[in-house]
C-alpha cells in the first residue's frame, strides 16, 4: 500500500492506495494553524504504508510539517515527486521542467493513462490552469489565472467603493454590484477556458477532450458553452500512475 498526498494551495488531498490501484481510504484536510494534529486525526486508524508519495504545490514549511507527521505516524517520510521532462507518457513542454506545478503535469498524466488525449486539462481553483496535451503525450504549453474566487477577491482588495454586501448571484447580466463581481470573474474564467480550447484545437489535430478539475471546477462546468468532463482526483490518479510505473 501507498499514501499518495495532493498538496494543493488550499488543502491536502490524500488517498491509500491497493493494489492493483484502488482507493482503500481517502479524504482531505484543508491548511489550518494546527495541521499536525488535523492530518494525525485523519490518518489515526490507517494501516501502515509501504511508502508515502508527495505531490506539492506548497511552501518548504508546510511540507517539512507533512514530513514531521508521516515519520511519526508511519515512520516513513514522503517521497517527493519533482516535475519531470518527461514521465509515464507525458512530455513537459517548459525549457526549465521543474518551473511546471507538479500538480498540472499530473494532471495530464492522469488524462494520458484514462485515453482522453488530445485534451485540454483545465485546473479551477486558487489558480485557472489550462495546459494542451497532443495524442502523443507532448505537452503543448498552458496559461495560469487568477481562479474566479481569486478574481473576485483581488477586486475587491484593489477598489473602494466596490463592496457588496453578499455573495453574489452568476447571471447573464447583473443589476447590483454583488451579482456584477461574481457574474463578471465567473464567467470571464469560462470564456478563458472555450478560447483556449477552441484556439488549441487546430494544433491538437482534433476537437480536445475539455476535463475539468478542481475545486471550483462543478460551479464552473455549466458556464461553459462547449461539453466538458469533470475530472476528480486527477493530480492524485496521476501520482498513483507515476507510483507504479517501474
Amino acid at each position: 500500500m501507498k499514501l499518495l498526498l495532493d498538496m494543493g494551495n488550499t488543502r491536502l488531498k490524500w488517498a491509500l492506495q491497493a493494489q492493483p490501484a484502488a482507493w482503500l481510504a481517502r479524504g482531505a484536510v484543508d491548511w489550518q494553524p494546527d495541521m499536525a494534529t488535523a492530518l494525525e486525526s485523519a490518518w489515526a486508524d490507517l494501516p501502515r504504508p509501504a511508502a508515502v508519495i508527495a505531490a506539492s504545490v506548497v511552501d518548504d514549511a508546510r511540507e517539512a510539517q507533512v514530513t514531521r507527521v508521516a515519520e511519526r505516524l508511519f515512520a516513513c517520510a514522503p517521497g517527493w515527486l519533482r516535475t519531470p521532462a518527461s514521465a509515464c507518457g507525458v512530455r513537459n513542454a517548459y525549457a526549465e521542467p521543474q518551473r511546471l506545478g507538479v500538480d498540472r503535469f499530473l494532471a495530464m498524466v492522469a488524462a494520458r493513462a484514462d485515453g482522453r488525449a488530445p485534451c485540454i486539462v483545465a485546473g479551477a481553483g486558487t489558480a485557472l490552469t489550462l495546459d494542451a496535451l497532443a495524442a502523443d503525450g507532448r505537452h503543448l504549453g498552458g496559461l495560469i489565472a487568477p481562479g474566479p474566487q481569486l478574481m473576485q477577491q483581488s477586486l475587491l482588495d484593489a477598489t473602494v467603493r466596490v463592496r457588496p454586501e453578499r455573495p453574489g448571484d452568476i447571471l447573464e447580466l447583473a443589476d447590483n454590484t454583488a451579482d456584477a463581481v461574481a457574474s463578471g470573474c465567473w464567467q470571464a474564467a469560462a470564456a478563458l477556458i472555450e478560447r483556449f480550447a477552441t484556439r488549441m484545437a487546430p494544433r491538437l489535430g482534433a476537437t480536445p477532450t475539455l476535463i475539468l478539475g478542481g475545486g471550483d471546477a462543478e460551479r464552473l462546468a455549466p458556464l461553459l458553452s462547449i461539453p466538458a468532463q469533470l475530472s476528480q482526483d486527477g493530480v492524485l490518479r496521476g501520482l498513483a500512475v507515476w507510483a507504479g510505473t517501474p
